[in-house]
């Protein structure tokens, strides 16, 4: 089964390209930059990479960013996720990033998309990997300043295939940026949002992203299932959940993967990811590989995650079903 999974061509749909900076890029980019970080080597950087909440985990996450300061970088960090990615036989991945979390710090905007857009483009042509980008507003700044951010994106729409929702969300429902969306939909952006697993007034955020915002897919948002009118609705309109097991267990102590059975057993479009793999170490393998072990899953249960993720993925349909054969042929032959 492990071998199976290995080898198996895999879309990755919930990936924070800035979760994916592991201890070693990071010093090395930290002292190429003059950035002062509070750890003198990998190991206790790698240290620090321990949190037992969302919120501890947010405040390393941001603190780690402070490397990231030129295109390079951003090239860099974009580049090892992708290289790695193709080591797993991703064939597609639509990345998150959070360009609010470095324009905030003086770092701009067009410095972070392009860095990105370049490791993209190269890893097309030499690796084998599809990627897209979707820029995330950070819940926990304003309204106002995520509208200024959809603004500035505008110059870069091509690179951009969709907006999302993520950071704290205490405090920060999703209606609160209903005008950002709205306007990132007449600009003709695809849309998501988080609704993060085990958080106050979760149902009433999910209800917000379906009735309110018209979201086209929900990342984590396994706290649906508590609410039967939720869950429903998902499936009627054919909504793709974007499930992150292995954070989850550092940010719960708990998979969800109960959760992750009766979503499959339903047939919601339930996919697995990696969320912010150089933290919670483990990449889309290691995800899919935890969740086959917990559940005892059988292989067409397996390959029925890639199904549903290059069935939700934002690409053309000709592009979906080439995938798609390529996976079923997968399949059958091993």
């Amino acid at each position: 089964m492990d071998a199976f999974i290995a080898g198996m061509p895999k879309c990755e749909l919930h990936l924070h390209i800035e979760g994916t900076l592991e201890p070693e890029l990071k010093m090395r980019l930290a002292e190429r930059n003059g950035v002062r970080l509070p750890y003198r080597t990998v190991e206790e950087a790698r240290e620090a990479y321990k949190f037992d909440s969302l919120t501890s985990f947010l405040v390393g996450y941001y603190e780690s960013m402070q490397a990231l300061q030129k295109e390079q970088d951003f090239y860099e960090l974009a580049h090892a996720y992708l290289t790695k990615a193709a080591s797993q036989n991703v064939r597609y991945a639509e990345i998150f990033f959070d360009p609010q979390a470095h324009t905030s710090r003086g770092v701009p905007f067009d410095i972070v998309i392009r860095g990105l857009r370049r490791a993209i483009m190269d890893a097309d042509r030499l690796l084998g990997v599809r990627a897209q980008l979707i820029m995330c507003f950070l819940r926990d700044f304003s309204a106002e300043y995520a509208m200024a951010t959809l603004m500035e994106s505008l110059p870069y729409r091509e690179w951009i295939v969709g907006v999302g929702l993520d950071s704290d969300e205490r405090d920060n429902p999703p209606v609160k940026f209903e005008k950002v969306f709205a306007r990132a939909r007449e600009e003709g952006y695809l849309i998501t949002a988080h609704c993060d697993i085990d958080q106050p007034n979760t149902h009433e955020h999910i209800r917000q992203c379906l009735d309110v915002i018209g979201v086209d897919r929900i990342d984590h948002g396994s706290n649906a299932l508590d609410d039967e009118a939720l869950t429903a609705e998902i499936a009627r309109r054919g909504l793709g959940l974007t499930v992150c097991p292995v954070s989850n267990g550092f940010v719960t102590s708990d998979m969800k993967a109960a959760e992750i059975r009766r979503m499959l057993d339903l047939g919601i479009k339930v996919t697995i990811n990696s969320d912010d793999p150089a933290y919670f170490l483990a990449y889309v393998s290691e995800n899919v590989r935890a969740v086959q072990a917990k559940l005892g899953l059988s292989r067409d249960e397996v390959v029925q995650f890639q199904r549903n993720a290059f069935e939700i993925a934002w690409l053309p349909r000709s592009v979906k079903d080439a995938y798609l054969a390529e996976l079923e042929e997968y399949a059958a032959t091993h």
